[in-house]
């Protein structure tokens, strides 16, 4: 069977790291905890940090954090649906928002539940993604401010995870201009300006992040040590956090050309292959992963004298030209993810997850 290592070590050492840049800037984040798609082993490692907020898109891992440690605070990062009200208020102590409408759902359930729901309203600055319009925020604050069991404590906004589009320092004082904005009509303080995150640290290494921006979301960087501005790594963090290995279940020299009238595969794709390598072979492992599990644009091969020769559904074919290093059946290839790669593995059942250098 595949699996998936999560070494706690290399984590921690990328959390203090994040955390000391942090708190030498005066601001407050919480972990994106997304990555791990509720795995209760993981969160439970995750969960021993000295974390005071803890974020996700998904109710269920909310669920489960609240389970290991009911005292953390936990956030929902994105407009609630109207079914999971209940939920959202139940497992998260803050949602983001975006709907007048969902925001009054939202009292109603707080008052139902009898708790005091916070809410960070989000404002569109250019991602097109969720954001109440800048024209429109005033009265959209205006409209909620005195609704029963609801709690406004922060503004935020959202970059680059859509289209790409990168933080910069005029959006940022956009951002924190309309918290004062609220201050000065309203004489209402609101904690949280939050238009940070993994992709906006890179603007505190070259002292343009405004200072009015005092609260991050962070959960690409602290996993894979991630410049996603400059789509480069940080040098002093860990990029290898995780790592995926999958063991050869066949091992045979076969010809590099396929043979038979060519059509497409299970993806639809069809393939050319140079002819001058007709009666040529190589050896070719097959190896217990496909892309049931993940894609493989977003996996890499550690050893790099190994190629990719193609997937299917349940597997993927490596080519190992002579096969030098002797591999055989039964051994492990082990894999480099990315982003993309392992929010699929973490989210394949088919995959084992274990911790390295846990408790």
């Amino acid at each position: 069977m595949a699996f998936v290592t999560l070494d706690i070590k290399k984590l921690k050492s990328n959390f203090d790291y994040l955390s000391t840049l942090f708190k030498k800037n005066g601001i407050e984040w919480s972990i994106v905890s997304k990555m791990l798609s509720g795995n209760k082993i993981f969160l439970t490692e995750l969960l021993k940090f000295d974390i005071k907020q803890i974020c996700d898109s998904r109710v269920y891992n909310l669920k489960e954090i609240k389970l290991i440690n009911p005292k953390i605070e936990t956030v929902y990062i994105k407009p609630p649906a109207k079914r999971s009200i209940s939920n959202v208020v139940k497992y998260a102590d803050i949602s983001m928002n975006t709907e007048i409408e969902t925001i009054k759902l939202l009292s109603k359930e707080a008052k139902k539940q009898n708790k005091t729901h916070k809410i960070i309203i989000m404002i569109e600055l250019g991602e097109l993604r969720e954001g109440v319009l800048g024209e429109d925020f005033m009265d959209f604050y205006e409209s909620i401010f005195k609704l029963e069991n609801i709690q406004i404590v922060g503004i935020g906004a959202n970059l680059s995870c859509l289209y790409g589009v990168l933080p910069n320092h005029d959006k940022l004082i956009q951002l924190s201009l309309y918290e004062q904005l609220i201050e000065a009509k309203f004489n209402k303080h609101i904690p949280y300006v939050s238009g940070g995150s993994s992709v906006t640290i890179p603007l505190i290494f070259q002292n343009l992040l405004p200072k009015g921006i005092n609260h991050f979301r962070v959960g690409e960087t602290l996993f894979l040590g991630t410049d996603v501005y400059n789509n480069t790594n940080f040098k002093k963090m860990h990029s290898d956090v995780f790592s995926l290995y999958t063991e050869i279940i066949e091992l045979i020299e076969k010809s590099i050309v396929p043979m038979g009238e060519m059509g497409t595969n299970v993806e639809g794709e069809s393939y050319e292959f140079d002819q001058n390598n007709i009666g040529k072979k190589s050896y070719r492992a097959i190896i217990d992963l496909g892309l049931l599990d993940v894609e493989t644009d977003h996996i890499e091969l550690i050893d790099k004298s190994l190629k990719l020769a193609g997937a299917s559904s349940d597997m993927i074919v490596i080519d190992l030209d002579e096969n030098k290093k002797n591999y055989k059946v039964g051994d492990l290839i082990e894999f480099k993810l990315d982003y993309m790669g392992i929010l699929r593995i973490m989210n394949s059942r088919y995959i084992e997850k274990k911790l390295k250098n846990g408790s």
